[in-house]
């Protein structure tokens, strides 16, 4: 298993000694649709590095949300492994699973997924009051999270008077509230338009730096792409290629 260090001068990862944090390893998934089976992921295998943001590319039905699902705990694979943080998440139980997606993994959804009836402080702070974070504690790190996407002036707003990339900002905020070692995102710019897209993949790529957390973003934006560290390209359930390291945006 090869290993790598924090990162070079820009912050990216590069070769050295530091151990991955995730390990995609022979990962098949297989839906049947009547008589016929459409193979999903077909024996998919690569390593993600802390501190690495890393693009999933590929076409509408190439994979991606189905590979997010086997690294987050989502669904389970028909074969291979999948080991996050140390923990065998195609081993883990549903209890270890809910604890997982509770205290290791966070998650950003296309959808953004907030509760419209919850203000964005408080958006935020639901996955601290799941985990039983004092109170004290979960409000000052809500006010920290808010005022790192840039909305400590919008705590109070609930979702419907936010625009699409402020919820989107708040929902990324809701997915550091743990402290997550791992960021999944599946589509996250994908109802936002092109420059406040750019702008979100911008704030997640500044965010893996100063939370020091890992990041897969799945996306079909080509235009986004130099802003990951590594780019990976799904087609048709199949790893086609791991793109080395693109010059820094």
């Amino acid at each position: 298993m090869t290993a790598r260090p924090a990162g070079d001068e820009q912050g990216r990862p590069t070769a050295g000694t530091t151990a991955p944090l995730v390990t995609v390893e022979g990962v098949r998934k297989v839906y049947k649709s009547g008589p016929k089976e459409v193979v999903a992921l077909r024996d998919v295998s690569f390593e993600a590095y802390p501190g690495e943001l890393i693009a999933i590319r590929g076409r509408s039905g190439s994979g991606k949300t189905t590979l997010l699902n086997q690294i987050g705990g989502l669904d389970r694979p028909d074969a291979g492994r999948v080991v996050v943080a140390g923990h065998v998440v195609t081993e883990l139980p549903e209890t270890g699973l809910l604890e997982l997606r509770r205290d290791v993994i966070g998650f950003v959804f296309q959808s953004f997924g907030l509760i419209p009836v919850l203000s964005a402080a408080e958006n935020v702070g639901v996955p601290m009051r799941l985990s039983r974070t004092p109170a004290a504690e979960r409000d000052e790190r809500v006010r920290m999270l808010l005022s790192l996407v840039g909305l400590d002036k919008h705590v109070n707003q609930r979702p419907y008077e936010l625009s699409g990339g402020q919820q989107q900002r708040v929902a990324i905020a809701r997915a550091l509230a743990n402290r997550p070692k791992l960021l999944i995102a599946d589509e996250p710019t994908g109802q936002l338009d092109s420059q406040t897209g750019r702008q979100i993949m911008q704030l997640l790529r500044a965010l893996v730096r100063s939370e020091g957390v890992t990041a897969l973003v799945a996306t079909h934006d080509p235009a986004l792409m130099t802003l990951a560290d590594r780019v990976l390209q799904l087609h048709d359930g199949t790893l086609a290629t791991a793109d080395p390291l693109p010059a820094p945006a």
